[in-house]
């Protein structure tokens, strides 16, 4: 059972609809995507109290990023979800790329490789089952596998040298699960690495030594096209070695899959020997999730407790800031030019950027929220009414998108003085003037942490933003 933000309005509700799955199977695997940083599902409407990998790739403290894991777990475990598809091990290996950017630990397969192994330890010290992904790596791609299917022209010694690192650190850790990237490497196969064998079994379990479960992504992404109309790729992906499938939502494509491995299996095209052991490694995995042994002991771990682990995410969201060339505190209340982007549509307006999280901590705060290219209209005039107080403009990975560059041109061009702030990747430093301040993630924790460094006070509690944002 995978659940999205869409299912979860608070953490009590959690707790109660975990329970009622319980009571119709107790063995029940429940996953959820909380990688920490911009991807957040418990969290989904007030932002991530954790900054995410690339936060803490580059703060590079393994034993901080362990920590931080622990207490996601912690999160998690109480609310009755076991199983986390998360960390992202996938390394930031091309800046265009649209998909993985803050959500790596950075570009080094080496600190990658550290910090997945970080993270699958803290997650399944917390009691909940780990999922290293995408692989065997999405960070080279520059195409969107949720909107067509991403082609890269990587061989196999490069991957080993690289990609796979962070997944063979995984392993090694002891990662109870591993989840596909639904990309091609045609030097490798001529199918995306979720429908191939020579992936699944020659390079992850005979390769790396992986003996735990393989979840795909989502079947219903347009790279595999297993949407409501196909059930192919469910039965393509079974056959080549995976064992838990990521279904589309809709009932429709979930009987058409029903249906159509059924079918499969009848006419011999899969075997009944490939879905046992598929099925035999998943109650394998449920098992170890309802041990006792996942018990957590707060006495043992405070970083188990969910107030020390909100602390301790504000903590390292703090470290993590670029601050290049930015004079801070600011002297005075600024006009901000927000064109950070809103991580979740489930996200509360007021914990959604910069100017929201800023205003409220800093009186007098103004500004506007810029969305796309159609809001740049009166660009020149806004800026001129911030004459004689400081201008902050907010981007996020603007080296990727034509309308933030067009942005910071002009802005830059009548306020050189203005500072820029980064929520994205710092691959767009160079687009900035003298002043540049990078949060390497948008997550509450990280806005809060810019947001107090701009104001010159502490944070908030980091469970909600301030008051009257």
């Amino acid at each position: 059972m995978l659940l999205f933000a869409g299912n979860i309005a608070s953490e009590e509700q959690l707790r109660s609809l975990t329970a009622q799955l319980r009571d119709h199977n107790p063995d029940v695997l429940i996953a959820v995507d909380e990688e920490g940083g911009i991807v957040t599902r418990v969290e989904a409407a007030t932002g991530s109290s954790y900054p995410g990998n690339a936060a803490l790739g580059a703060i590079d403290d393994p034993d901080l990023t362990r920590r931080i894991a622990v207490s996601i777990g912690a999160m998690l475990a109480d609310g009755g979800v076991n199983l986390n598809l998360a960390p992202v091990a996938d390394l930031d290996a091309n800046p265009a790329g649209p998909v993985i950017g803050v959500r790596s630990f950075g570009a080094d397969a080496t600190r990658a490789a550290l910090h997945t192994a970080a993270f699958v330890t803290g997650l399944q010290d917390a009691g909940v089952a780990a999922c290293a992904k995408h692989f065997p790596g999405h960070g080279r791609a520059a195409a969107d596998s949720h909107l067509e299917l991403p082609v890269v022209e990587a061989t196999l010694a490069e991957l080993r040298n690289t990609d796979l690192l962070p997944f063979r650190a995984a392993v090694d850790a002891g990662v109870k699960s591993v989840l596909t990237a639904h990309v091609q490497f045609p030097a490798i196969d001529s199918v995306p690495a979720t429908l191939s064998s020579r992936m699944l079994r020659g390079i992850l379990r005979d390769e790396l030594g992986f003996d735990g479960v393989i979840v795909t992504d989502a079947l219903g992404m347009a790279a595999i096209g297993d949407g409501a109309d196909s059930a192919a790729g469910a039965v393509a992906a079974l056959r080549a070695g995976a064992d838990l499938l990521c279904m589309a939502p809709e009932e429709t494509a979930q009987w058409r899959a029903r249906d159509a491995l059924t079918a499969a299996i009848a006419a011999g095209e899969l075997s009944g020997e490939r879905v046992a052991e598929a099925a035999e490694r998943i109650r394998t995995l449920a098992k170890w999730a309802a041990s006792p042994d996942r018990t957590l002991d707060r006495e043992r771990d405070p970083d188990l407790g969910l107030g020390r682990g909100r602390e301790l995410g504000l903590e390292a969201a703090a470290r993590a800031l670029l601050v290049d060339g930015a004079e801070v505190p600011l002297t005075a209340p600024p006009l901000v030019l927000d064109a950070g982007g809103r991580m979740s549509v489930q996200l509360e307006d007021r914990a959604a950027s910069l100017l929201g999280v800023l205003g409220g901590m800093l009186p007098g705060t103004t500004g506007v929220r810029i969305a796309g290219p159609g809001d740049l209209a009166g660009l020149e005039q806004r800026i001129a009414d911030a004459a004689g107080r400081p201008l902050v403009v907010v981007v996020r990975d603007a080296h990727r998108q034509q309308w933030q560059r067009d942005l910071l041109r002009t802005t830059l061009r009548l306020r050189p003085d203005a500072l820029v702030v980064g929520t994205g990747t710092t691959h767009d430093r160079g687009l900035a003037g003298p002043a540049y301040l990078g949060t390497r993630g948008a997550s509450r924790a990280s806005l809060l942490a810019a947001a107090s460094l701009l104001a010159g006070r502490p944070p908030a509690d980091g469970r909600n933003p301030p008051c009257g944002a």
